[in-house]
């Protein structure tokens, strides 16, 4: 943490925003209005605004967060500290965090109104020390609070931080249509969810060769989903939510919007095919469990062999 009041200034923060923001930034006045044009409130509420004509985000439905880098949370702590609102006790403790600064939506906020108010609808939270508690220091305006998600990824970002050796940024939550319908019909499990959508479209075993998780049907928001999530975020870069949706973590914006499109065409894809085989799921025609190994062999990925056949 920076300080008592959790504030860090001076050339770090100058440095910062010549590094974060578009051209000419460094030059305007010091105000809120300048963390709108770093890079990565950009590519947030851009994620927002694509997830949004996927037609993933009905109503106020999903989430996004991003772990900010050391010297984005400096550059914004410099400028918006008199902004600081008072702490709240997180749920549950995530001391990995302790310190950091992550830019997230906020509860009941639309995705569809983002990109034209984002210091509304979207926000800065810096977690205090020990990870027992967080508060605004940017954003969020007229007292808007983080996602009721912000549980889940908290802690899922403490686990894929820890997981890709801090490579993980992105946690990106939605509603993919055809995700969802899968859950009425296939086993809930990774193995079954995993071989299902590998087999449904040749690049799936190339961008998650470890296959995806899956959590049964859990209430949203609390801590029991976010725990269940979190023990198989150790293993997986995405977890489906049984009748509910997906949740994806990448390494940037580009990446885990990436990931959240493959995984739902997929799911499309095997869906259609059900459709057209009398809802049946013995294809005439599929890929081999040989052919994916090929795949990954082809490519350098490690498919999760616990996934298929001998």
């Amino acid at each position: 943490m920076a300080g008592k009041d959790g504030c860090s200034g001076g050339r770090d923060g100058a440095s910062a925003g010549r590094a974060f923001g578009r051209k000419g930034a460094a030059s305007m006045d010091v105000h809120g209005d300048l963390v709108e044009q770093t890079h990565f409130v950009q590519g947030f509420v851009r994620l927002c605004a694509d997830g949004w004509q996927q037609g993933w985000h009905e109503r106020n439905g999903g989430n996004l967060s991003y772990l900010m880098t050391q010297p984005e949370s400096a550059f914004v702590r410099s400028r918006v500290c008199e902004t600081s609102r008072d702490w709240v006790a997180l749920e549950a403790r995530v001391p990995a965090l302790a310190g950091a600064c992550l830019l997230v939506t906020g509860a009941g906020c639309y995705m569809r109104n983002i990109p034209e108010a984002p210091a509304a609808n979207i926000g800065i939270v810096e977690i205090g020390e020990g990870g027992g508690a967080y508060r605004v220091i940017w954003g969020l305006a007229s007292g808007a609070h983080p996602t009721s998600e912000l549980p889940s990824h908290l802690m899922n970002h403490a686990v894929r931080e820890r997981a890709t050796g801090g490579a993980s940024r992105v946690l990106y939550h939605a509603h993919p249509r055809s995700v969802v319908a899968m859950t009425f019909v296939v086993p809930l499990t990774a193995r079954a969810f995993s071989r299902a959508l590998w087999k449904a479209m040749t690049e799936c075993a190339m961008v998650f060769p470890s296959g995806v998780g899956v959590v049964p049907w859990m209430v949203p928001g609390g801590e029991a989903i976010a725990r269940e999530t979190s023990r198989l975020m150790e293993v997986y870069d995405a977890v489906v939510w049984a009748h509910h949706g997906l949740f994806a973590a990448g390494e940037s914006f580009d990446a885990t919007f990436g990931l959240m499109h493959t995984i739902e065409k997929a799911a499309d894809i095997y869906c259609r095919a059900r459709c057209m085989n009398g809802g049946a799921d013995d294809f005439l025609n599929a890929i081999s469990d040989e052919g994916l190994r090929q795949i990954g062999q082809a490519y350098g990925v490690c498919l999760n062999e616990e996934f298929l056949e001998a």
